[in-house]
């Protein structure tokens, strides 16, 4: 199954800055080879499950591997059985509406 993943990772006790370790984690989202997008709040990640998973807690292993002792996460998911969804679609689906103004 096919999952779009909204993730929002925030590492406790580190201090003010947290973009070290945003990075550590974009750079493992990278590594993955999933379709992603980062922005302002989190990172969208799409992709099988399974895959997209592993990659949540490949990204909290590390955060905390550099020393966050705790680490609060935000994820939203969705899923689709009646058909095949990608990010692009979803964005495009609104566009499409927008430009018929």
């Amino acid at each position: 199954m096919n999952v779009i993943i909204d993730l929002c990772v925030v590492p406790l006790g580190v201090g003010v800055s947290v973009s070290p370790h945003i990075a550590a984690c974009q750079r493992v989202i990278q590594a993955s080879g999933l379709e992603h997008r980062m922005h302002a709040y989190g990172t969208n990640i799409e992709g099988p499950w399974d895959e997209v998973m592993a990659v949540v807690k490949r990204c909290h292993e590390v955060v905390h591997e550099m020393g966050a002792p705790r680490i609060t996460t935000t994820l939203k998911l969705g899923t689709r059985t009646d058909r095949d969804q990608r990010m692009d679609d979803k964005v495009a689906s609104v566009e499409n509406l927008l430009d018929e103004q």
